[in-house]
């Protein structure tokens, strides 16, 4: 029986191995095959484990192109990103199968008939030495998952490379990667970089009247909680005034900020039984624009213009477009098991695409430790799904995502103070998620309204005065950055371009820059993308 033992030990991978510890009576050939032997030397019978088919996977090393200090193109290395993720799942099954046997060799210890002919002290040996093993196992199951990790954000990776290679100009020289070999010469690499095209965006020189198509949304425009029954909001959106008010239903509506009669701005007068009244000569106006009041003098048929006005998920929506608005509204609520405690409304003195730049950038998030990692050359990827609208930074807990047509939402995930690289947010116990809605009040500009959720502490929603410290906050995150932004705007409308050479961790401005341009040209599906 020794000799049989041995063969089979010997037709284990290197990995699972271990002539001197199995019994006799087990082994696996063929590599993933499992066999129970019964019998003596002289009659073997081959008995089928339940299990066999889970672990009858071909090693896929033999099938990996041969691709070694080579130049591979994208479609290359994404090939050899797949093959990563055939390795690991062939060597997560050797690992697996390795905890079985090693299961199976505690249940036969502690067998009672091996009372018969084994003493308790050579029971207890063996079950310390199994018990050992098992714990090496299962270390190398948790190695074996944080190679898989890895793998599947190699494979995204290449998976966004291959489709920016689809949206590059066809008359650029197509950039090639060199696949990375412990021989690879810092020359080589320099090499690589060198041939790669400049990819930049070019946005520059004052800012174009907005067209017809952007305006085809529905916009956020105030939170609910600010438009009170007696209560209007002015805003402005794409350089129109209009005044917010609610109806005698209590539904809100959305008109010109202009009386008909002389030109007074609405929102200096007041709501009177639900219509606003002009505070020049008494005019009021009902939530549609339809003058229903004129004092002094006979009713005339006026009516100023309205906007399509829906109130959902405590925020007030309108639609300054010419089409028919479409018949659903996107959802901004913060994900399950988060509550809001902050809701912010700001007017800022910068065009709406260049802070939803810096939102989409990792300035937003906490800045001080992301831009000393980022002076300290760590290697910063936003990896992102084939739509290219979200995705989530590596090495930092944060998703992020675009939501047309001016909505930035982000979670951050949070471990210790002062500590976010190294996890995903799924794996911190605690979250901040953030809205950014950026409405284009004119070209220099910008309405923002801000909620912040937590999905931990609610009882600061308690605490009095806790609204004006969250806004302290905000007030100070934003203008750390508003300066700077600023400074972009100021030498944006003097001719400067604020878009060159792109680089990894750009790639959401970049998609929401390219999405913009696409819809002022009419395009009704994204640039970056096969799907209409």
């Amino acid at each position: 029986m020794s000799a049989i033992a041995t063969a089979a030990s010997l037709s284990l991978p290197i990995s699972l191995s271990r002539s001197n510890k199995f019994s006799n009576k087990r082994c696996v050939r063929g590599g993933f095959r499992v066999f129970a032997i019964i019998g003596d030397e002289s009659g073997l019978i081959e008995r089928k484990n339940p299990w066999t088919t889970l672990f009858d996977v071909e090693d896929p090393r033999s099938k990996v192109p041969q691709y070694k200090g080579k130049f591979l193109d994208v479609n290359q290395a994404l090939e050899v990103a797949r093959y990563d993720i055939q390795y690991c799942d062939w060597k997560a099954r050797q690992d697996v199968l390795t905890i079985m046997l090693l299961h199976e060799k505690v249940v036969e210890v502690l067998n009672p008939l091996a009372r018969e002919f084994k003493s308790i002290g050579t029971i207890k040996k063996e079950l310390a030495e199994l018990q050992e093993e098992l714990a090496q196992a299962h270390n190398q199951v948790h190695i074996s998952e944080a190679r898989v990790s890895t793998a599947l954000e190699k494979l995204a990776y290449m998976e966004t490379l291959v489709n920016d290679k689809i949206v590059q100009d066809r008359n650029t020289t197509e950039p090639e990667l060199l696949l990375s070999t412990p021989s690879t010469s810092k020359e080589s690499l320099d090499t690589v970089k060198s041939r790669q095209p400049k990819k930049n965006l070019n946005v520059s020189g004052p800012v174009q009247p907005y067209s017809d198509q952007l305006k085809n949304f529905w916009y956020p425009v105030a939170f609910s909680a600010d438009l009170k029954d007696d209560t209007m909001v002015p805003i402005d959106c794409f350089e129109e005034p209009w005044v917010l008010f609610r109806g005698k239903d209590g539904k809100p509506g959305c008109v010109q900020n202009t009386c008909a009669h002389r030109a007074c701005p609405l929102h200096l007068g007041s709501v009177n039984e639900g219509r606003i009244q002009c505070p020049y000569h008494g005019w009021e106006y009902s939530i549609d624009g339809k003058c229903e009041k004129m004092p002094s003098t006979k009713l005339l048929n006026v009516k100023i213009k309205a906007l399509p006005c829906f109130e959902q998920e405590g925020m007030i929506w309108i639609w300054p477009g010419n089409d028919p608005p479409t018949a659903n509204l996107p959802s901004l609520l913060p994900p399950p098991g988060f509550q809001i405690h902050a809701e912010i409304v700001m007017e800022l003195p910068v065009e709406h695409g260049l802070l939803l730049d810096n939102l989409l950038d990792l300035a937003h998030a906490p800045l001080r430790i992301l831009r000393r990692l980022l002076r300290d050359g760590v290697l910063v990827k936003f990896l992102t799904p084939a739509s290219g609208l979200q995705g989530y930074w590596d090495p930092y807990p944060i998703d992020m995502e675009f939501r047309p047509p001016c909505m930035v939402l982000s979670t951050i995930g949070i471990s210790k103070p002062g500590k976010l690289e190294g996890q995903s947010t799924r794996e911190c116990a605690t979250h901040l998620h953030q809205l950014h809605v950026c409405l284009p009040s004119s070209r220099e500009k910008t309405r923002l309204l801000y909620r912040m959720s937590l999905d931990f502490a609610p009882i600061l929603k308690h605490v009095p005065f806790m609204q004006h410290l969250w806004r302290h906050f905000a007030e100070k995150v934003l203008n750390e950055d508003l300066r700077l932004v600023l400074g972009q705007q100021e030498r944006m409308l003097k001719g400067a371009n604020v878009w060159n050479w792109p680089v990894s961790y750009d790639k959401l401005g970049v998609r929401y820059r390219q999405w913009r341009d696409s819809i002022e040209q009419g395009s009704k599906r994204l640039p970056f993308s096969k799907s209409p």
